[in-house]
Formats: structure tokens, sequence, C-alpha cells
């Protein structure tokens, strides 16, 4: 009769209502974090002018938060407000956070842009670290088991596939809202790609508090990881002072005051802990996708066809491949590894780390060949000239030390990037005006100068050669054009305008004083083809792209307007889809290697004890960003390539190191063989279909 009541009683048992607005408010909650996210690095180097250093160590400090706040939210949880609570008050600091952010990004508001968007981000950890072990536990809350077993099983497909939603969709869109509108007198406009994050947390909130008639709130019980953290330390406190008494066991000193059943549970889950020793190296690799990856994209072409896949948009790669994997692995990879052997947890997870090495040292081959496009910059010991001729006529300009003979065509230029100099050098020149025609001007000679470290660049005109400035050729920090404009413009003419066209609409205008001759700002601009107008002279179609650094060089004389677009630093050529390969190697790394080790290390912990290897899992994510922080902050190496290497050889070492470890490692079998071999445990068959869908919430 009681398996007949049981049978009715699953009947009878709806399918929680209250769980369709938990699964719509963490869909808006994982849009508005991926969205913020993705778009972080980009937002700190190019608006808020930090360098890459610097930006990749806010990046992962702020990411080191999010993954350490979880310990608090789980105590604050379990111990004091319950999940609601929780959950409702810190999303409120969460929303608060993205809303401050969209408005530091806004420069005509005038508050302190780098202050204000360090405060929202501190809001943003606080909130989304806070609410992270809540949200499913909440959930999880609302079916009575073991009734609704199959129901709750089905929550979590639901709530994971909310994630991977939010998480695709905001990766691809927000980057496009940075790119696709111009906001502020700027080719981007990350104000509004943090104001649609900001909207999405607020509506998240407003859905979750909808649905509290319907939820079943459970009062707080008090938190595992506390009790834990009371008896380790009581147990190491007792041992330090009390002198002679000898115990098996350095946690037996605490069983005078604490339960043996959970002195048992924390050995065993510390014997589990050991395999967390080699993932801090791997999330170091791993959350380089949204800093230094994101910074080598910057610097590549993303053009396919008329679409632009914009720098931030390649960390889509990551859930998009995973969502790939996951079944690919589950069904042709894991039967086919234990065919030959290879499909027991430490083994799989050694081939995970391997991987994520592995694709560091695909990173650094791409660096390799993309070194190859960058400039190059002035450095010790060298100096660097650059001489435009704005006249529409050939130049011939002889210079000693080393003696060169130049021909420069009209509205050309001439470069040597290799001047030996120390300090300011001094070089004297004669420069042939007879093919031009101009009444007093025939021949001039005099001194040019350049400094060491520096790109110095002279300008030709009717007056001789006598216009001198500093010259930028480094490529935009955002990868899109620079321009700017060398005319001489004649003194009896009035000012004039050059203008860049792009489909019929002037896009930007440089004005034109009339003063001889007039060096413009060297401007950012969106990447495509435009008409270059200057007054009444038009140069068509001219193909400004990504990473180049272009000098329109002209006149304006009774005679009228000329002018020409010269390239001063070749636009980026290695295209970014070359990117592709490690972002396939890291995502089966992290397939293999951390959905693997979080699931080996819950099956073979205490029950008692899963929530306090959660908060260890959470923090060796923080511990891998706090290991990119200090590598950034030491800056040891002058080229990216050498820290991909790096990293790509600790993550080496890393796994030899615990496979080591592994071979000492004694498993506990489920099956009831306590003793069991490494041979003898292979993977849950269910592996991939849930851990796997709660890892991405892990990211």
């Amino acid at each position: 009769m009681t398996a007949e009541n049981d049978k009715e009683t699953k009947k009878k048992l709806k399918y929680p209502k209250s769980i369709f607005f938990i699964i719509s408010n963490e869909f808006c909650e994982r849009f508005s974090f991926y969205g913020m996210r993705t778009v972080l690095t980009l937002y700190l180097k190019n608006q808020l002018k930090y360098t890459d250093d610097m930006s990749t160590v806010i990046y992962h400090v702020f990411t080191m938060l999010l993954y350490f706040f979880p310990i608090f939210g789980a105590m604050l949880a379990d111990s004091l407000l319950g999940k609601f609570r929780t959950i409702f008050y810190l999303s409120i600091i969460y929303a608060a956070g993205q809303l401050l952010l969209s408005l530091s990004a806004a420069p005509p508001l005038g508050i302190p842009d780098r202050e204000f968007s360090m405060v929202g981000l501190v809001l943003i950890a606080v909130g989304t670290g806070g609410i992270k072990p809540c949200v499913s536990a909440f959930g999880g809350d609302q079916f009575i088991l073991p009734q609704q077993e199959q129901y709750l099983s089905t929550f979590f497909s639901l709530f994971y596939f909310s994630i991977n939603s939010g998480s695709l969709i905001s990766t691809f869109l927000t980057p496009v809202l940075r790119s696709s509108v111009s906001c502020f007198g700027d080719t981007t406009c990350y104000s509004l790609a943090f104001l649609v994050p900001a909207i999405l947390m607020t509506l998240s909130i407003v859905i979750f508090v909808l649905g509290k008639p319907l939820y079943k709130i459970v009062k707080p019980t008090g938190n595992v990881v506390l009790n834990v953290t009371k008896c380790v330390s009581y147990a190491i406190y007792k041992k330090v002072t009390l002198k002679g008494v000898k115990k098996m066991h350095w946690l037996d000193y605490a069983n005078d005051e604490y339960d043996t059943s959970l002195i048992k549970d924390i050995k065993a889950a510390l014997q589990v802990m050991i395999l967390f020793i080699p993932l801090p190296i791997f999330w170091a690799l791993f959350d380089q996708q949204g800093s230094r990856w994101t910074f080598q994209a910057t610097r590549m072409n993303g053009e396919i066809g008329n679409f632009l896949l914009e720098p931030d948009q390649m960390q889509v790669f990551n859930p998009l491949l995973v969502l790939v994997f996951i079944p690919l692995f589950e069904t042709c990879v894991y039967p086919l590894m234990g065919k030959i052997g290879l499909r027991t947890p430490l083994r799989i997870l050694s081939i995970g780390g391997f991987l994520a090495s592995l694709s560091f040292v695909a990173a650094a081959l791409v660096e390799l060949e993309l070194e190859k496009t960058y400039p190059i910059l002035p450095s010790k010991g060298l100096a660097q000239l650059r001489v435009f001729n704005t006249l529409d006529c050939n130049v011939s300009v002889t210079v000693n030390d080393p003696e060169l003979s130049i021909a420069l065509k009209s509205m050309d230029m001439w470069e040597d990037r290799y001047i030996k100099a120390t300090g300011k050098k001094e070089l004297s020149y004669e420069a042939d005006f007879s093919l031009c025609g101009i009444t007093g001007l025939n021949k001039t000679q005099g001194e040019i100068f350049v400094s060491e470290k520096n790109a110095t660049s002279w300008a030709i005109t009717q007056n001789g050669l006598s216009y001198v400035y500093t010259d930028s050729i480094d490529k935009s920090t955002s990868g899109d054009p620079l321009i700017r404009g060398l005319i001489y413009i004649d003194l009896s003419q009035p000012d004039a305008d050059l203008k860049l066209i792009r489909d019929e609409t002037v896009v930007k205008t440089l004005k034109i004083n009339s003063s001889s001759f007039y060096e413009t700002e060297l401007v950012k601009i969106a990447h495509g083809v435009y008409d270059i107008r200057l007054n009444e002279f038009v140069k068509k179609e001219v193909p400004l792209k990504l990473g180049g650094v272009y000098t329109v060089v002209g006149s304006v004389t009774e005679k009228g307007s000329k002018a020409n677009v010269i390239t001063v630093t070749e636009p980026n050529s290695m295209h970014v889809l070359w990117l592709i390969p490690q972002y396939v190697i890291i995502t089966m790394g992290e397939v293999m290697f951390s959905v693997t080790g979080l699931e080996f290390a819950f099956t073979q912990a205490p029950v008692s004890m899963k929530s306090l290897l959660q908060a260890c899992w959470l923090l060796t994510v923080a511990i891998g960003n706090l290991i990119v922080v200090i590598v950034a902050e030491i800056s040891i190496f002058d080229r990216q390539i050498f820290e991909f290497i790096l990293f790509a050889g600790l993550m080496f070492i890393d796994i030899i190191i615990f496979s080591v470890i592994a071979k000492f490692y004694k498993y506990v079998d489920t099956s009831g063989d306590e003793d069991a071999s490494e041979e003898t445990i292979h993977m849950n068959e269910k592996s991939g279909t849930v851990n796997p869908s709660y890892h991405c919430d892990e990211k």
C-alpha cells in the first residue's frame, strides 16, 4: 500500500510554479553578469586608460573577489537571513554596482570615472558572489523530496539552460552595443553596454520578488563551512596548548567539543581536498580568456565579409564549445578513452590539465606570428624620422649621418625607423625644390632634430622643411584606425575643412586653420571605407582598416586643394579566427579537467561536506586569479609571448606534481571497496549531464 500511496502522491504534486520565477531571474542575472564582464577589460584599457597590465590586474582582482564572496553569501543565507532575503538584499547591491558602472562610463556626468568604476565593480563582486551559492539551492528548496525528485532533475536542467542562454546571448550582444553605437563623441558606447546589463539585473530583482507568494522559504539552520572552520580552529588550538598529549590525528584534539561524526567527515574531506591542489593554476590560465586573450584579439583583424567579429566577442566560443563538447565527450570521447584504459578520473584530469597548458602554447605561437605585424616603436639608442611632402611636386632631400639622398614624391612620405641616437641628435639637410616652380624657393638647408625613443616628423611646405612634431605611430588600444591631417594652407586662403565621409554621411570634420601649416589632432574612427574631402577635393573610397595609423597629407593654395592618404602604421593583418584553436583546446581542457575534478571530488566526499567542497572549489578560482594578478603586477616580461609560455610551463609542472600526489591517494569506492585502485574507479555514466551544467555557472 505504501508504494501505491507514493505513486498517488507523485501524481498529485504539481510542478512548483515558483520555479519559473527563479529560472527567469537566473537568466536575467547571468545576462547581466556576462554582458558586463565581456566588455570590462576593453573598458578598463580604452576608456579608463589603464595599461594592458593594470587592466589585467583589475580584471582578475575583480574575478578573485567574486569567487571569494560566495563563502560569506552561504554563511549569511544558512546562518542568519535565509536564502530569499540574502538573494534579495545582495541583488540590490549587485544592481546598484551595475548602474554605477554605467554612470561612470558617461563622461558628461563629470563623476570620477576610475574611482566610481572601482566602487561599482566591488559592489558587483559582493552581489554576484554572495548570491552565487544561494539561487540554485533556493530553487531546490521548492521541491518535496523524494516525491518530486524527477521534477528536481528537470529544474536543474532548466536552471543551467537559463545560465548558458543568458551567457551566450549577452557575450555576443554586449560587444555589439559597445562598438556599434556612438555616444558622447566617441566611436563606442560603454555606458550603454553597461546600462543594458544593469536594466536586466533590475528586472531580475522584480521577477524574483513577484514570485515571493509562491516560494517555499526555509529558515536558516546553520552553515557547515562555519562549523568546520570552528572545529578545525579548535583542534589546532588544543594541539598547540595541550602539552604531552598524543592523538592519532590532529583533528582528534577537538573530540571533547565536537561530534565524532563531524570530525570523521572533516578528515575525509581534507583527504579529497588534495585533488584541488592543481586547480588554481588551471583557473589562472582559463580566466585569461577575458583579459590577455581579449587584448590579443584587439591586435588582429576581425573582418568576416561585411561582418566584424569584435575582440571581446571571441569569448562566446567558450560557452558555445562547452555545449558542443559535453555530449560529444560523453558519447564518443570517453567511451574511446575507456577502450584504451584512460577513462579513470585522475587520468582524465591529467589530460585536461595538459590541454590547458597546450592552449597557452597555441596562444604563444599566435603571439609569435602576431609580433611580426606590430609597429616598430622607437626604443633605447634609436630614433625615428619621417618627412612628409605636402606639396604637389617632387622634392629631393639630402641628409648627412648617414649620408642619404631622399626622393620624395608629391604628397608622399619618407621614413627611417633605425637612426642611432643618444638623447637629442642633430642632422644636417639640404632640400631641392627646383621641380616645384615656386618663386623664391629653389634650395634650402638647415638642421633636423631627432630624439632617442621618439618618432619625429617633419613637413615640407612652400616655406621649406620647417614644421616638426612628435608623431604617434602605435596602434590604438581599441584596434580602431587612427588618422590625422598634415595640411599646408596658404595664408591668403580661408580656413578649410577636412571631412571623413562614410556612406554619404560626414563622420568627422577636422578644422584646418589658415596658419601656413596645420597639424590636426590624431583621432580614432570606426573602420570602413571613407571618402576624404579637403574643401572641393575628394579622394574616393579610402579603406581605413583595423589597427592602421593614417596621415592625410594635403595643401590648400590659390590653385586649389589636393590631398593624399598615407599609411604610417600598417593595419592588423592576422585574422582573429587564428585564435579559435586555443579556445577549442582550453574548452576541451575545461570539460575534462574542471568538470571531472568537481564530480570526482564530490563522489569521494562525505555527504555532509559537499557544501564545504563547493566553497573550496570557488576559492581555487579566486586563488587562480590571484596568481594572474601577481604575474601581471611583477611585469617581468616585455613580450607577451614569454608570459604565455610561463603559464603553459606552470600548468605542465602542476600536472606532473598532481600525478605524483594522485599515486598516493586512497579511493573511497561507493560500491563498497574502500581500498579501490585507480584502475577500478571510473567516471559516473552521467558525467557531463548535471555537474558540467553546474560548472557553467562557476566560470
